[in-house]
C-alpha cells in the first residue's frame, strides 16, 4: 500500500503529473500507468497550433486538450497532463498561469496544477519557446489522463499519449493539429435556450390555432391586394391580356353602337327632306 501511494503521488496527482515511470522514463513518455497499464484510444489527446517548421527562438501558443473518457465532474478533478520537449522551453499561455506549472522547475517539462485539474473542457493553453539555431528536430511527448473525479487512481480513469517532431526551418505561419486516439470525437451537446411553450401558459392546441389564424389573415390580405390591383384598375399597365382584350372589346362595341345611331339619324333626316 505504501508503494502504491508513493507511485500515485509521483506519477499522477491533481497537483501535477511528472517523475519517472518504471525504467521507461518520464510520465509524458510512459503514460499514466498508475491508473492502468495500457493506454486507451477512446481518449483523444491532441496538440493544436503546432508549426510545420519552427524558427529559432520563436514563441508558439499551443492548446493541449483531451476528448473522451469518463464524464467530467466539474465539481472535482476532470483531467491532467504531462508534457516534455527535447529542446526549448515550456510555459503557461496567457490567462493560464495558475493552471499549468513546470514540473520540479524544469523548463522542458510542463504539467497541470490543482486548479488546472478542474478544467471543464479538459484543455490548457501553453507557450513553447523554440530553441536556438542549429538544434535540429524537436520532439514533443504528451500524456493526458481523463478522470472521473473520485481522486482514486484506477482503471475507471482513461489515458492516452502521443509524440511528434518539429523540424527547424522557415515558418510560413501555417499551423497543424496532432492527435492520438481513435478519432471518434463527438461534439458537446447543444445548450438549450429559451422557454418551453407550455411553461408560458399556452397549450399546444391554442398555439396551433393562433398560427392558423395568423396565416389566414395573411392569405386574405394578399388576395385582396391582388384583386384590387388587377381586378379594377383599367389603366394599370401590368393587367392581364385577357382583361385588356375585354376592355378593348367593350370599347369597340360602344363605338359600333354610336356609329349605328349616327347612321340611323342621318337616314331619318334624309327621308324627311325627301
Amino acid at each position: 500500500m505504501i508503494a502504491l501511494l508513493v507511485a500515485g503521488g509521483t506519477q499522477a496527482s491533481h497537483l501535477g503529473i511528472g517523475g519517472d515511470a518504471d525504467e521507461v522514463g518520464d510520465v509524458s513518455i510512459a503514460g499514466c500507468t498508475c491508473h492502468s497499464e495500457e493506454s486507451d484510444n477512446s481518449v483523444t489527446v491532441l496538440i493544436e497550433g503546432l508549426p510545420y517548421h519552427y524558427e529559432a527562438g520563436g514563441q508558439y501558443e499551443l492548446t493541449v486538450q483531451l476528448i473522451g473518457g469518463p464524464d467530467p465532474d466539474t465539481s472535482s478533478n476532470t483531467a491532467g497532463f504531462s508534457m516534455m520537449v527535447s529542446s526549448g522551453t515550456l510555459g503557461a499561455g496567457e490567462g493560464y498561469e495558475s493552471m499549468v506549472q513546470n514540473w520540479e522547475d524544469d523548463p522542458a517539462r510542463l504539467t497541470h496544477t490543482s486548479s488546472g485539474a478542474k478544467t471543464e473542457d479538459r484543455s490548457w493553453h501553453i507557450l513553447w519557446t523554440a530553441p536556438a539555431t542549429g538544434e535540429g528536430a524537436v520532439t514533443i511527448w504528451l500524456a493526458g489522463n481523463s478522470v472521473n473525479g473520485d481522486q482514486v487512481p484506477s482503471a475507471l480513469d482513461n489515458w492516452n499519449r502521443l509524440s511528434t517532431t518539429i523540424e527547424e526551418g522557415a515558418d510560413d505561419g501555417s499551423k497543424r493539429t496532432v492527435f492520438s486516439g481513435n478519432g471518434e470525437i463527438e461534439p458537446p451537446a447543444a445548450a438549450e435556450h429559451g422557454v418551453h411553450i407550455h411553461e408560458m401558459g399556452a397549450g399546444l392546441r391554442a398555439h396551433w390555432l393562433g398560427l392558423l389564424g395568423f396565416a389566414a389573415v395573411i392569405i386574405v390580405l394578399l388576395f385582396c391586394g391582388l384583386f384590387l390591383r388587377y381586378g379594377f384598375s383599367r389603366h394599370y399597365e401590368g393587367r392581364s391580356n385577357l382583361l385588356r382584350l375585354r376592355i378593348k372589346a367593350s370599347s369597340n362595341e360602344v363605338t359600333s353602337c354610336e356609329r349605328r345611331r349616327s347612321d340611323e339619324t342621318a337616314q331619318a333626316g334624309q327621308v324627311r327632306r325627301d
